[in-house]
């Protein structure tokens, strides 16, 4: 079994580690995916992800005409997206590049959303011409969309309000509070008629937009954010006397439970909540769009790193891997918010057990905050060991910050045989070479800043 430690959860306590991907562990050692040549990478369990869009869909399947997308940002890597595509599933996209690899992934354009706050003209052009939908952040982006759409779009055009609900507890990720920067902030004076008014000038906006949060930010207030959304496309619509609103995107947010393996909360709890505030929300008058990331993807992945060194300071255990903020950022940044469970393994790859020992699991990185956990009861670590950090397949790996110019880790998807239990590997994203490194630091133009006689 192998050795976990868990963030407590005073709420419902931490249920016991199995072992789930002890095999995968080994198996990553013994082919050298994971080693001495190899310090890092991230781990995917494909049919672990298509379960958990069988979830998502099976929660909804009494609602005909959901699109679900893939909130792209939570796991950038075009294999990874492509599985998702294959599963049925659309993609939510923030920016060109979310763009260009949701498309280079397969996704028809009639299936991905463009959602962000801060569209260039330039965006909001290609998405038309492609036929992507568009969520509009603002009035103010409303009226570029008039400047360039063309009646003969196929776009879907929707437009974004802040119903301004509140906060959960991680405040860099409530997107519904009283000043938030995303969009149209529905409590404000003036501004439910702003919206009626902009819905009533523009026959071809059909679509209404919320989006309350996500980790931190409990189903209750999920479902009050959704439900002042259906309530206010209910009042556009009986105002304007014509059903133009016709499809609801309600976000994504599903928060992940890092204490310990169990999923809670799940689809259909979200699926309860959303039914008990918007009994409407599930009638069929309106089509519906999810834009669910991390609660797809956390809990199928892991990273594995090797244990270069360990040491001892002040009487504390420190043990340095090569696992830190430059691919566990929000966890080194902001501990308390993003626990993660940590996994003891040998220099083989088999899980270690004995006697613990609370022990700092720190990183790479030159900075002296670069711990990924602090005091954590595991047994006794040491060079060429192997930590393993659970519930990271979405917003760790996949988008790795650059600090130290560290190399990008490879990625690999991986499936368990049935009876046998052997293990598959494919290659998601190779490891970042130092060549690739420096021409991203500009190594075709060294001489650029450098003067010249004549």
């Amino acid at each position: 079994m192998t050795q976990t430690t868990s963030a407590p959860d005073h709420e419902h306590g931490t249920a016991p580690p199995a072992g789930r991907y002890d095999a995968v562990v080994e198996a990553a050692v013994q082919q050298g995916l994971l080693g001495e040549g190899h310090p890092v990478a991230g781990f995917i369990d494909t049919e672990g992800v298509r379960a958990s869009v069988g979830a998502l869909h099976d929660a909804f399947a009494a609602t005909p005409g959901v699109l679900h997308t893939f909130a792209a940002k939570a796991c950038s890597l075009i294999p990874v997206l492509r599985l998702l595509a294959g599963c049925g599933m659309g993609c939510e996209v923030a920016s060109p590049g979310e763009l260009r690899l949701a498309l280079e992934a397969g996704f028809p354009a009639s299936r991905i959303v463009l959602d962000s706050p801060a569209k260039t003209r330039e965006e909001i052009r290609l998405a038309l011409a492609l036929g992507v939908a568009v969520n509009a952040d603002s009035l103010a982006e409303l009226r570029r969309i008039d400047a360039l759409r063309n009646p003969s779009t196929t776009s879907v055009l929707g437009l974004r309000i802040n119903p301004q609900v509140g906060g959960g507890a991680i405040g860099p990720m409530s997107t519904a509070t009283d000043t938030s920067k995303f969009g149209v902030a529905l409590r404000d004076p003036g501004a439910r008629e702003a919206i009626v008014e902009a819905f009533r000038e523009r026959p071809w906006l059909t679509r209404l937009h919320a989006h309350v949060g996500s980790q931190g930010c409990p189903l209750e207030l999920i479902a009050a954010g959704v439900a002042r959304s259906h309530e206010l496309a209910e009042e556009i619509n009986g105002t304007l006397g014509v059903r133009q609103i016709t499809s609801l995107d309600i976000g994504g947010g599903l928060p992940v439970n890092f204490a310990d393996e169990t999923v809670r909360p799940t689809y259909a709890d979200y699926v309860a909540a959303l039914t008990a505030a918007a009994p409407g929300l599930f009638s069929g008058h309106y089509a519906l769009v999810t834009e669910f990331g991390r609660s797809l993807l956390a809990k199928n992945g892991f990273i594995g790193a090797r244990v270069e060194y360990t040491k001892d300071a002040g009487g504390r255990r420190i043990v340095l891997t090569h696992a830190g903020a430059q691919t566990a950022t929000r966890t080194v940044l902001m501990p308390e918010a993003w626990p993660l469970r940590i996994g003891a393994f040998g220099p083989a790859g088999v899980p270690k057990g004995g006697p613990v020992l609370a022990q700092d699991i720190a990183g790479p990185c030159c900075f002296a905050g670069d711990v990924v956990a602090y005091g954590r009861e595991l047994p006794e670590l040491a060079e060429d060991d192997v930590v393993v950090l659970y519930d990271t397949g979405a917003y760790y790996f996949s988008t790795p910050w650059a600090y130290n110019s560290l190399p990008r880790p490879a990625v690999y998807g991986f499936r368990v045989a049935g009876p046998t239990g052997a293990v598959t590997f494919a290659t998601v994203r190779e490891p970042q070479s130092l060549d690739s490194i420096a021409a991203e630091s500009g190594l075709a133009h060294v001489d650029a800043l450098i003067e010249r006689d004549g």
